[in-house]
C-alpha cells in the first residue's frame, strides 16, 4: 500500500498542476534488485527522449534541453520504497551531462556508446568469472567510476580493545549469559531450529510478549582472517585506522558513524562492515580499477554493465555472492581498505522476537531461530551459514552436547539491546478474542503470548478471557513440529481455545475430508469463525513469519473471507482490512 508512495504523491500532484507524462514513471524496489526495473527504464528513457525531441524539432537545442533533464530526472522516476531507501538517483548519480548527451545522441543515430575491446570466449557456458557470446563480444555501457572519498591512515595499536557497546549510539547494550540451548527439530529436518534462553535477571532489560530485540553479531572470524590475508592486511590487522574525508571530494559530512574512533583493521572487518553483502554494481565498477588482469577487468566490466544485467542477477545477486567470493573468482583484484569502507554497508544487528513471557519466566528471555544455510554453488565454492544464526549455533554448540558440564557454559554471552517501540502485543483487554498465525519459527512470539495468558488466568480467576486461536504449520509432524508438547498443554489447560495444524510435506490423513497443506488452508476452512472474531467481536489477528509467500497468502485469504462474509467486492474487503490495520487489530511481524 505504501510502496514508493512518496514518488506516487509527487507524480499525482505534478499532474494535478498540469504536467504531462512524456514517459511512464518507474517504481523500483531494492529488495528484489533495482536493476530489474531501473536499467530497462533507462533504456526506454533515451527512446522516449528521441521521440520528444524529434516531435519538438529542436535537435539543435539538444544540449540545453538535456541540462534540464539531467537536473530533474531523478525526481520524475524511481523513489524510495518502504523496504529500503533506494532510488534511481542512486543508480545514476554519477552520470555526467556529457554521458546524457552521448547516450541521447546515440539514441538518435542508433549507434552504441562506450565501445570496449572484444574478448573472444570459446567456452559455451557462462559463469561468475567467464562470459560467452554475445555478451563477451558486445560493446558495453558501464557506470561512471564512483569517486573515492575516504582517506585511510594506519596508526600503531593503542593496546585498548573496543567494546561492542561502542557500535550502538542510541540504546543500552546488555551483555547477558546464555543459560539454555535446545534443538527443537530432528536431525533429518530440512531446517535446524534452535531455542536459546538468556538470563536478564541482573539487568534492567525488560520486554513484553511480542517484543523484538537485537543481537549484536560479528562476521565469521575465518572469513575475516581470509579477507585480511587476500588484501595483504594481516600484518596491519592490529593497527588503528584513522578515517578522514578527502578534501577534493564533493562528499559532505564526516567519516562513517558506524565505525567507532580507535577501531583497528580487524575490528572494522569483524564488527562494522557487512562483508557478506551482495556487491552493488557501483562497487564492481570500482573494483575494476584495482584488478590487473585484462580478462578479469573485462568480466567485472560486463557484470556491472547494462548489457550484463542478466549475468549480474544470475551469478551475483540471486546466489548472494559476497566480496570474498569475488576475490576468489578474480585473484588479481586487490582493493584497498577505503574502498571496502565506502561500498560495504554497516553490519546490522539481527532482530529476533521474544518467545517467552517475563511474567511466566521472570528474569528469562527466550528466542527461536532457524540456522540459515547457504549451500555451495559454482559461484560460491564453500557452503556458509547465516552471519548471526551461524555464529549463535557455533557459540552454543557445546550446550547441545549432553555430556558437557554446565559450569563450563556460564562464559557464553551475547550482546543485546531493545528495539524501538513495538505494537505486536496482546490486546490490553483480556476479554478480546484473538487469532494467531505462525508457521515454522513464526510461532515463536505466540508461545510468549500463551505463557502470559496462562499466568494471567492463574492469577485472575475472576477475569473474563476471550477465545484464542493458533494456526500453525510445518513440513513434517515428526521432524519440525515446534513446541508440540507446550501447545498441547496450552489446549488442555484452556489457555489456547483452538489449535489448527497442518503439515505440508506429509501425506494427508485418511480421515481428512479436505486435506490442508498450509496455514491459509485452515484459515479458509474456519472462514465463518474468522469473520465473526474480526467483524462482530472486534478481535485481533496476528501474523508472524515469512513475508514473501505466507503473509501474502494469508492476507489474500482474509480478503476473500471478508468479501464473502460481507457480500462485497475485493476492493471493499481490502479497505476493511486496511481499517483493521489502522485500528491495530491486524498486526504483522514478518521478515523477507
Amino acid at each position: 500500500m505504501f510502496f514508493c508512495n512518496g514518488g506516487k504523491v509527487v507524480d499525482k500532484r505534478l499532474q494535478e498542476l498540469g504536467a504531462q507524462h512524456f514517459y511512464e514513471t518507474g517504481l523500483a524496489d531494492d529488495c528484489v534488485g533495482l536493476e530489474i526495473v531501473v536499467e530497462p527504464w533507462i533504456d526506454g528513457l533515451w527512446l522516449a527522449l528521441r521521440r520528444e525531441f524529434t516531435s519538438w524539432n529542436i535537435k539543435e537545442d539538444m544540449s540545453s534541453n538535456l541540462r534540464a533533464v539531467s537536473n530533474g530526472v531523478s525526481a520524475m522516476t524511481v523513489v524510495p520504497s518502504m523496504s529500503g531507501i533506494c532510488s534511481l538517483d542512486s543508480e545514476i548519480q554519477h552520470l555526467k551531462l556529457e554521458d546524457l548527451e552521448v547516450k541521447a545522441t546515440d539514441a538518435l543515430s542508433q549507434k552504441p556508446a562506450n565501445v570496449h575491446s572484444v574478448v573472444s570466449v570459446q567456452d559455451t557456458e557462462a559463469s561468475l568469472d567467464r562470459s560467452v557470446p554475445p555478451l563477451s563480444q558486445s560493446a558495453l555501457n558501464i557506470p561512471a567510476l564512483p569517486s573515492e572519498y575516504i582517506d585511510v591512515q594506519f596508526q600503531d595499536s593503542t593496546g585498548q580493545e573496543l567494546s561492542v557497546s561502542s557500535l550502538i549510539s542510541d540504546g543500552i547494550v546488555f551483555h547477558v549469559p546464555v543459560t539454555k540451548a535446545v534443538q527443537l527439530t530432528r536431525e533429518d529436518a530440512v531446517k535446524t531450529a534452535l531455542l536459546l534462553e538468556l538470563d536478564i535477571s541482573k539487568t534492567t532489560f525488560c520486554y513484553q510478549p511480542g517484543d523484538a530485540f537485537c543481537v549484536i553479531c560479528p562476521n565469521n572470524p575465518k572469513e575475516v582472517q581470509e579477507l585480511l590475508h587476500i588484501l595483504g592486511l594481516s600484518e596491519r590487522k592490529e593497527c588503528v585506522v584513522c578515517l578522514k574525508i578527502k578534501q577534493a571530494t564533493k562528499k559532505k559530512g564526516a567519516a562513517p558513524e558506524h565505525i567507532p574512533k580507535g577501531s583497528t583493521v580487524e575490528f572494522i572487518l569483524t564488527w562494522c562492515l557487512e562483508i557478506r553483502a551482495v556487491p552493488k554494481k557501483a562497487f564492481l565498477r570500482a573494483l575494476v580499477e584495482y584488478t590487473s588482469d585484462a580478462r578479469e577487468k573485462r568480466r567485472l566490466q560486463e557484470l556491472c554493465s547494462k548489457q550484463g544485467a542478466s549475468d549480474y542477477s544470475s551469478f551475483i545477486r540471486d546466489p548472494s555472492i559476497c566480496l570474498l567470493d569475488l576475490l576468489h573468482a578474480f585473484p588479481t583484484c586487490r582493493p584497498p581498505l577505503n574502498l571496502l569502507i565506502e561500498h560495504l554497508p554497516k553490519l546490522q544487528a539481527r532482530s529476533y522476537s521474544a518467545s517467552s513471557s517475563n511474567l511466566f519466566q521472570p528474569g528469562k528471555l527466550q528466542f527461536v531461530f532457524n540456522v540459515v544455510e547457504f549451500p555451495s554453488s559454482p559461484s560460491r565454492l564453500v557452503s556458509r551459514k547465516g552471519v548471526c544464526t551461524g555464529w549463535l549455533a557455533e557459540l552454543v554448540a557445546p550446550m547441545l552436547q549432553p555430556h558437557k558440564k554446565e559450569e563450563k557454559l556460564s562464559a557464553v554471552k551475547v550482546s543485546i539491546f531493545a528495539r524501538p517501540i513495538n505494537t505486536f502485543h496482546l490486546p490490553s483487554d483480556p476479554s478480546v478474542p484473538f487469532m494467531m498465525v505462525g508457521p515454522g519459527t513464526g510461532v515463536s512470539p505466540f508461545i510468549g503470548f500463551l505463557q502470559h495468558r496462562q499466568k494471567l488466568q492463574e492469577e485472575h480467576t475472576d477475569w473474563k478471557f476471550g477465545e484464542t486461536w493458533l494456526f500453525f504449520g510445518c513440513r513434517h509432524q515428526d521432524r519440525d513440529y515446534l513446541f508440540r508438547d507446550e501447545l498441547r498443554s496450552f489446549v488442555e489447560n484452556g489457555t489456547l481455545t483452538h489449535l489448527k495444524v497442518c503439515f505440508s510435506r506429509d501425506p494427508p490423513a485418511a480421515a481428512e475430508k479436505k486435506p490442508t497443506k498450509y496455514v491459509q488452508d485452515n484459515i479458509r476452512l474456519c472462514a465463518k469463525e474468522v469473520a465473526r472474531v474480526l467483524l462482530k467481536e472486534r478481535g485481533c489477528f496476528y501474523v508472524c513469519g515469512d513475508a514473501k509467500h505466507m503473509a501474502k497468502d494469508v492476507n489474500d485469504t482474509l480478503v476473500d473471507i471478508l468479501s464473502s462474509d460481507a457480500g462485497v467486492d475485493k476492493l471493499e474487503a481490502m479497505k476493511t482490512l486496511a481499517t483493521l490495520r489502522q485500528e491495530k487489530r491486524y498486526l504483522q511481524d514478518v521478515w523477507a
